[in-house]
Parts: structure tokens; sequence; C-alpha cells
């Protein structure tokens, strides 16, 4: 038996290894073809180390973390809707509360930061519920001391 390509994660330099061959074999369209199962490896091997040493909280709602991610990665809106293929437009939406993040969007942005897809796809408000929400506390209040 030769030696293994991918090994247990256990040092940072390996870390970014692997995820820059991850972002590339999924910005190449490989980790859906004939890589996907070591597409699907490198995730499991990246998802174990950030498990064990992450220091992010991903208890956060998904707009909140990616502002976090960019943050941490130095990235702009106009980073992210490149990485997504989106307008600029459309992540200003998303990063306010306006839009919802696709399922596109979320295995995007998973593959990129190297992260489950769940700490993405959690529910959250959009501006227009949490008004609503704001509106029908105030009504009931003026109830409560009318």
């Amino acid at each position: 038996m030769g030696e293994l390509k991918y090994k247990v994660i256990k040092t940072e330099e390996q870390y970014y290894e692997y995820c820059r061959e991850l972002e590339r074999l999924d910005d190449s369209g490989e980790a859906e073809g004939k890589y996907e199962e070591e597409a699907e490896l490198l995730m499991v091997l990246i998802e174990h180390y950030d498990a064990e040493h992450s220091t992010l909280n991903t208890d956060v709602d998904p707009v909140e973390l990616l502002k976090l991610l960019m943050a941490d990665h130095k990235m702009r809106a106009k980073d992210i809707a490149e990485l997504l293929n989106v307008s600029k437009g459309y992540v200003s939406e998303i990063l306010n509360y306006k839009k919802g993040m696709s399922k596109d969007v979320i295995r995007k942005l998973a593959t990129r930061f190297a992260m489950r897809q769940e700490a993405f796809n959690k529910p959250y408000r959009l501006e227009g519920e949490r008004m609503m929400e704001e509106d029908e506390d105030a009504v009931a209040q003026e109830t409560v001391h009318s």
C-alpha cells in the first residue's frame, strides 16, 4: 500500500493546504465529478480539525457568521459576490437581513470557509419579519396598558 494522499490534519499549515485544495476542487467543478470522494474526505478532515481547534462561535445566526468570516478573511461584499457568482446587491441584501441564503449560497459558503453547511442553514429573521414582530409587540403592549 502506497502513502496516503491525505492524513489527519495536525498543523495549521496542513489545514490551510487542505482548505486551498478543497476550494480548488470546488472552483473547478471537480468536487462533483470524479473527485467527489476526495472532496468529501477533505471536508471531513477539515471539519475534524475545526472542531478541535476553532474558536469561531457557530451559535451566531448565519448572517453574523458570514460577517465574522468576512472580517477574519479580510473580504468585502464584492469578494463574496464573486465567490457566489451573484450581484453585490444580492450580497448586500443578505448582509442586511433582506434576503435569505439559497441552498447554492449555503453550499458555496460552507465549501469556501471549510465549514458544515448547517452553520449557514440555521433559521434567522429577515428584516420584514423583524419589523412585523416589533409591531406585534407594540400592539400587545398597548393592549396590556389599555
